[in-house]
C-alpha cells in the first residue's frame, strides 16, 4: 500500500527524519545515519552538509515499506524533476549552483515569512556575494550557536568559530540551514535587482525590513530597531 509523505520546510535533519519515520517503516536513526554518511550522500552528488538540499518540499506517494536507498533514489529523481531547464538557467544567471541556490534560500526563508519580500532579500545577499562582502546573516549565527529562538543577536554570538557563522567566514555556509520553502527557492531564482547591501528588521515588528545602500543609513535603521526591542524589553 502506498502512503502520502509530506516533505516540509523543516530546520534539521533530525526533524526531517522524524517526519519521514512517522509515515514509513524506517526508523529515524537509520534515516539520520544515511544522511550523515559521506559515501551515501556522495552517491547522489552531495555531502552530509548539503544532502538536505536534495529534499524538495512537496507531497509524495511512496510504498510505506521502502528502503532508505529507495527513498533517497526517489528524492533524487524528484529533485531532478524540480530543477527544470528554466530553473537551471536562472540559477546560472545568479552565479550559483542548484545546491547553493537552496543554501541561500534557506537563509532567506529564516529571514522573513513575508513571501513578497523574499526576492528583495535574496537580491541583497547576492549583491554581497558578488562583491566578496561577508553575508553577515543572523540566521546562520543562530544555526552556528544552535540557538534558533534568539530574538536578538549579541556580539558574543558572532564570535563563534563555526563555518556556518557568516560574520566570520566569507561566502555561503557549507550547506542549507534548513529545508527551504518553495517560495524562498523561487525567490532566489527570481531575485530583485537593486543596489541595497544592508537590511534590518523594521521597528514596527511587521516582519518586513528596512533596506539601505550605505552603512551609515543602515546604522540609523538598526538604532531604530534596537530602540523598539528595548522598549518592549526583548532580550
Amino acid at each position: 500500500a502506498s502512503v502520502n509523505l509530506t516533505i516540509r520546510s523543516v530546520r534539521t535533519k533530525d526533524k526531517l527524519a522524524s517526519d519521514i519515520a512517522k509515515k514509513l517503516m524506517l526508523s529515524k536513526e537509520e534515516i539520520v545515519m544515511a544522511l550523515s554518511d559521506p559515501q551515501t550522500c556522495n552517491e547522489y552528488g552531495y555531502n552530509p552538509e548539503t544532502i538536505i538540499s536534495m529534499f524538495i518540499p512537496n507531497n509524495y506517494d511512496l510504498y510505506w515499506n521502502v528502503s532508505v536507498k529507495a527513498l533517497l533514489e526517489r528524492m533524487h529523481k524528484e529533485n531532478k524533476k524540480f530543477w527544470t531547464l528554466e530553473r537551471l538557467e536562472k540559477a546560472k544567471a545568479t552565479g550559483l549552483s542548484p545546491t547553493e541556490v537552496v543554501t541561500l534560500a534557506s537563509i532567506v526563508d529564516e529571514e522573513t515569512a513575508n513571501e513578497a519580500e523574499m526576492p528583495k532579500i535574496a537580491g541583497m545577499y547576492l549583491n554581497r556575494l558578488k562583491i566578496g562582502m561577508l553575508l553577515q546573516a543572523d540566521p546562520t549565527v543562530k544555526y552556528a550557536n544552535k540557538n534558533f529562538e534568539a530574538r536578538r543577536i549579541y556580539n558574543s554570538m558572532l564570535t563563534i568559530d563555526n563555518p556556518y557563522n557568516t560574520y566570520k567566514y566569507k561566502g555561503l555556509p557549507p550547506g542549507p540551514i534548513r529545508i527551504p520553502s518553495l517560495a524562498s527557492i523561487d525567490a532566489v531564482l527570481n531575485y530583485v535587482h537593486h543596489d541595497y547591501l544592508y537590511m534590518c528588521a523594521k521597528e514596527d515588528f511587521s516582519g518586513t525590513h528596512n533596506f539601505a545602500k550605505t552603512y551609515a543609513e543602515h546604522q540609523q535603521n538598526a538604532a531604530k530597531y534596537a530602540k523598539a526591542l528595548n522598549e518592549r524589553g526583548i532580550k
